[in-house]
Order: structure tokens, then C-alpha cells, then sequence
């Protein structure tokens, strides 16, 4: 699952047709810090297309893991783009949630990934556009 999890943020991160430093650190922080190791992560931002699989299969809580780290790739370079936003929203679709679940996070998720937001309440809100 992990690795499906880092093919949909490198995605996101080459949704803008470049992938920032910031980007590629949190997606190797994250990578890394479950247990894949780092040349396969630098392979994987090498070769961004691969297919996006089924995320409805998820759990709820991978789910939501899921589209947390979607909005927090998406602000990480202080730059949002149309382009991630609408990549965003269909990952969102594609994990059983409305559309209006990416501005109802966005706004309280932060760029930074030191600054955690409270999972939990960010959670229960998600929860609510889930189809």
C-alpha cells in the first residue's frame, strides 16, 4: 500500500511538471520512514507515470491517511496549482469522498509536516464527505 500511497503524491508532485525539493522530501521522508528504501523512492520520482490503482479498497483510516498526505503534498511548496487541486479532488473521488472534502482540509492542514494538525477532528470533518 505504501507504494501505491508514494506513486499518487509523486503524481501530484509532477502534476505541475515540476517536482520541488520540498515535494521530494516529503515524499522520501515518508517512503523511508516505511521501510522503502531510498533508491526505490528516487526510481519511482524518475518515472512518475505509473497508473494510479484502486483506492477504494482502503481502509477508512487508510483512507484518510491517504488524502491527508495528498493536501499536505499539495501546499508543501507554498504554491497550489489548478492542476492539484483537480488531481487532488480525483484522488479524493477515487477514495469514496466528495469533492468539497479538499477545501474543507485544505484549510487546515498545514504545509510544513513538523506542524501536525489535530488528526482526529480533521478526521471526524472528513468523515462527513464520504459518499
Amino acid at each position: 500500500m505504501i507504494k501505491e500511497q508514494l506513486n499518487v503524491l509523486i503524481q501530484l508532485a509532477a502534476s505541475d511538471s515540476n517536482v520541488a525539493e520540498k515535494e521530494a522530501k516529503l515524499i522520501q521522508m515518508i517512503g523511508v520512514s516505511n521501510g522503502i528504501p531510498k533508491e526505490d523512492i528516487d526510481e519511482m520520482l524518475k518515472n512518475p507515470s505509473r497508473p494510479i490503482g484502486d483506492l477504494g479498497t482502503l481502509t477508512d483510516d487508510q483512507k484518510f491517511e491517504h488524502l491527508y498526505q495528498v493536501v499536505q503534498m499539495m501546499k508543501i511548496d507554498g504554491q497550489v496549482f489548478k492542476s492539484e487541486i483537480v488531481f487532488c479532488e480525483d484522488i479524493a473521488g477515487r477514495l469514496g469522498y466528495k469533492k468539497g472534502v479538499i477545501a474543507e482540509l485544505s484549510s487546515k492542514i498545514f504545509s510544513d509536516p513538523s506542524i501536525t494538525a489535530d488528526r482526529d477532528a480533521l478526521r471526524k470533518k472528513a468523515q462527513k464527505f464520504l459518499k
